[in-house]
């Protein structure tokens, strides 16, 4: 008759189990964080890890689950962090402890103390069913950050709260990009600056909200007839905004504008390269339209509001949004870090307007630098609230939108 196994062997296999899982887990953050979805691979992990890849798909047998299981758990630290923060006894307390979380957090994960979180900008590059069971469990989390704001007393309310929870968010995501540029030891200052921003805005007290209308060429990011098209560009940034690198393809964009596949590989070899082109055309935009507003006059403030409604008009509901930064996982990284340049050129002009704007009193007191990536942020994610637009007239959506940043969360 068989031996009935002793509880405390049982307990030490049950232990080796979940430590060799997590650290396949903690594997695969890694890679997906620095080569999006589609670079992580069992391989790849194997190799982290110390295994070979069969001993890999004993704990996991498909890549899709793995990242699934990788971005589940990141979810749940959020929650966790979340669930802390509600604590708190006050709006401001709950959403200024929120952001301590997270600069304790990066602070031990540069220090090797804790695992990064996981980027959770593929998830919609996920088939089924985890894409759902994913997003459903990012939703109720983001439903439980809003309610750090408070019962809502009118829709209006509601529609506010959902913009500051959103810009809450985004900057978080957001924050690893530009945090490496700062130490350790200056953390506790870049979290009480950002702060500020987030809290009390840009604008001094009783700035009113009068963007002035800029004029673009409409040409002027157009095709000289060389390069890509200019409206497979817009076409393929709007797909890749709505579903994700992994669910666009080059037959669906050029179905879309009734035009052959080939006509794409007459530009570009790779789907990658359309992707550098899509961020390359929308950071010259952005560009133009720092230089239109600075054209149109005004005091530094107002030039800021020109463009913020400009961009956002678009961002909202336009046919001719930017390309997320939730896309940056999908270049090589090799490529990405040219991209992220040209996007801190770009939130460097704005650190210039802010300046500018400091220095006539027309901006509030705030670190230009951090300011510029919140502004920078809050821009490119306005895409992911057309819905949310869509349920107000749009000047009213943008004026809303923006407010987030030009008035603050909290201000009284």
């Amino acid at each position: 008759m068989a031996t009935a196994e002793k509880p405390e062997n049982a307990d030490k296999r049950t232990r080796r189990f979940e430590e060799k899982r997590d650290r396949i887990l903690d594997a695969a953050t890694v890679l997906i964080n620095r080569h999006g979805l589609k670079g992580m691979t069992f391989v790849g992990v194997a190799e982290i890890v110390g295994l070979n890849t069969t001993s890999v798909t004993y704990y996991f047998k498909r890549k899709e689950q793995l990242a699934a299981a990788v971005l589940e758990r990141s979810i749940e630290r959020l929650e966790a962090m979340v669930d802390e923060s509600a604590r708190q006894p006050s709006a401001r307390l709950r959403v200024r402890h929120y952001l301590e979380l997270h600069f304790r957090h990066f602070a031990a994960r540069r220090q090797g103390e804790e695992v990064p979180l996981a980027s959770l900008s593929d998830i919609r590059a996920l088939a089924d069913p985890y894409r759902e069971a994913l997003i459903e469990r990012y939703n109720n989390l983001f439903r439980s950050i809003r309610n750090f704001f408070g019962k809502p007393r009118s829709t209006r309310e509601k529609l506010r709260q959902t913009a500051q929870t959103h810009v809450l968010a985004e900057s978080l995501f957001w924050l690893p990009v530009w945090l490496r540029q700062y130490s350790v030891g200056d953390y506790e200052r870049v979290g009480n600056r950002l702060w500020e921003v987030l809290d009390q805005g840009l604008a001094p007290a009783s700035t009113p909200w009068q963007p002035k209308p800029l004029a673009l060429d409409a040409n002027a990011l157009g095709s000289d007839g060389e390069g890509m098209p200019d409206n497979f560009m817009r076409v393929a940034t709007r797909l890749i905004n709505q579903l994700g690198y992994r669910g666009v393809s080059v037959e669906r964009i050029a179905a879309e504008l009734n035009v052959t596949k080939g006509s794409f590989y007459h530009h570009l070899e790779a789907k990658d390269d359309l992707v550098l082109e899509c961020f390359s055309r929308s950071y010259g935009r952005v560009s133009l339209l720092q230089r239109a507003a600075r054209d149109a006059g005004g005091d530094h403030w107002q030039q800021l509001q020109s463009t913020m409604a400009a961009l956002l008009r678009d961002q909202l509901r336009g046919e001719d949004p930017l390309l997320r930064t939730t896309a940056l996982q999908a270049l090589p990284n090799e490529v990405r870090g040219d991209v992220l340049a040209r996007s801190d050129r770009m939130a460097r002009r704005f650190a210039g307007m802010l300046i500018d704007g400091i220095s006539e009193g027309s901006v509030r007191a705030v670190d230009p630098l951090i300011a510029s990536q919140v502004l920078m942020c809050m821009l490119n994610a306005a895409f992911e609230l057309r819905n949310w637009a869509a349920r107000q007239d749009l000047e009213d959506a943008v004026e809303l939108y923006a407010s987030t940043v030009c008035q603050g969360f909290f201000r009284d």
